[in-house]
């Protein structure tokens, strides 16, 4: 099985890259224009919804295509530590139980793709 996915890893990672952006993307979507459904209302004060959206929206954007990607993974990961933190982990310890396990993958994600870089099918042009 190595010998036949290790054939695909610069494809498999660029895949893993662009949906996990296209993915965070969607929430800055619905966070800034409530597509493709809008966030309950009062979830999070105003501002704090705006500058949320606009990381994950610009964010997602930039790692799906890879533009800038480190630096847009980075960011995108720090955030998701801080959404943890704030949204879920002082409610239990463990992930399952305060429903942060999304928030957790999205850290970890980015902040493995901040460590790896942009990767082929990239406007940064990473080579395999």
């Amino acid at each position: 099985m190595a010998a036949f996915m290790g054939k695909f890893q610069a494809e498999i990672y660029a895949a893993l890259r662009i949906i996990a952006g296209l993915l965070f993307m969607a929430h800055g979507l619905q966070k800034i224009v409530g597509w493709p459904v809008a966030i309950p209302e009062g979830m999070m004060p105003e501002p704090l919804r705006w500058s949320a959206g606009l990381i994950e929206l610009l964010g997602g954007a930039a790692i799906a295509v890879g533009f800038q990607t480190r630096w847009a993974a980075f960011l995108c990961s720090g955030m998701m530590a801080v959404a943890y933190w704030m949204a879920h982990g002082l409610k239990h310890w463990a992930p399952l139980v305060n429903q942060g396990e999304l928030a957790v993958l999205y850290c970890f994600v980015f902040l493995y793709i901040a460590a790896k870089g942009p990767g082929i099918w990239s406007i940064d042009g990473g080579s395999r």
